[in-house]
């Protein structure tokens, strides 16, 4: 028979072509359940371990290497995880900030070398948290502490997006998460051409993870900013997630599920579509109408 990707060109790639570096999963023995047997049999677990981020700088006249942050992750890509995340989180600002990016140690330690003369904000480096992969914006204290300047943020007016774009999201996303079909524990991130065609997609067990690990890529890539991109989140959005893509300029913020009010509040600020519950032939559209061609707000 032939596959939904076969017939679909504008699924794009499938993963084995672009995505190679899927997301470590752990072999277990499970018992499965039905009515009143149990059966044993083999299955597979999305694997969530701890990764390190450390970061050498020039401050006053010598080299610093610190601690960042410990986040909970899915193994892979972590090199664009540790970029993406030092980028969102507002303590580099360019891919030419970085002057080499490793594996550190015997592992779950990555260290990003900055450039020489890289001025760095110690003000956001004393914001040291554990980002546990359920939420990324856990122990910070006040929402000021957690506000990352967007720079110059999504563009006004651009880009105008179709509606039925936005609907066919969903599946195109689906039918490349080789993660997901193995643990049915991952969230992920897709990036999108205006036209609905499948550029990059992410995996981790954290959705901001996700994020970091796709926006990551395409900095190091000399992509960004994002100014005529759509991602598509598989779960819901939160407010962390609507400022990491503004940090990277993506103008098109769709989800699977619900935004939380704080998410909606901040993509209205910086000027940003946001789409949520995009399933099923339908979706809503919370801030930024005026992308989704066709569709206009009621006088």
């Amino acid at each position: 028979m032939e596959s939904q990707r076969q017939r679909d060109p504008e699924i794009g790639p499938p993963p084995d072509a672009d995505f190679k570096d899927h997301p470590a999963v752990a072999p277990v023995s499970v018992w499965r359940v039905e009515g009143d047997r149990g059966i044993l049999r083999p299955d597979e677990l999305a694997v969530e371990e701890p990764l390190e981020i450390r970061l050498a700088f020039d401050q006053d006249g010598r080299r610093v290497r610190r601690g960042v942050s410990v986040t909970m992750r899915t193994p892979g890509h972590d090199r664009e995880l540790a970029v993406g995340f030092l980028f969102t989180e507002g303590i580099i600002r360019a891919p030419e900030e970085v002057a080499s990016v490793e594996d550190w140690g015997p592992g779950n330690v990555v260290r990003v070398e900055l450039a020489p003369g890289i001025a760095v904000d110690l003000d956001r480096l004393e914001r040291h948290f554990y980002t546990a992969s359920s939420c990324g914006v856990c122990g910070k204290s006040s929402l000021e502490a957690v506000r990352v300047d967007p720079g110059l943020g999504p563009i006004a007016g651009r880009p105008r997006v179709e509606a039925a774009t936005i609907r066919a999201l969903p599946n195109r996303l689906r039918a490349s998460q080789g993660g997901f079909d193995r643990t049915g524990g991952l969230h992920a991130s897709a990036l999108f051409d205006v036209a609905g065609r499948l550029l990059d997609l992410r995996e981790d067990v954290g959705r901001h993870n996700a994020l970091d690990k796709l926006i990551g890529a395409a900095l190091l890539a000399g992509k960004v900013p994002l100014h005529d991109a759509v991602v598509l989140v598989s779960g819901r959005t939160s407010f962390e997630l609507v400022q990491k893509a503004a940090v990277a300029g993506i103008p098109v913020l769709a989800a699977v599920g619900a935004p939380s009010s704080l998410a909606v509040e901040l993509a209205r600020e910086v000027g940003m579509t946001l789409a949520g519950f995009v399933r099923d032939d339908r979706f809503n559209v919370y801030a930024g109408l005026d992308r989704i061609a066709g569709l206009e707000a009621p006088a």
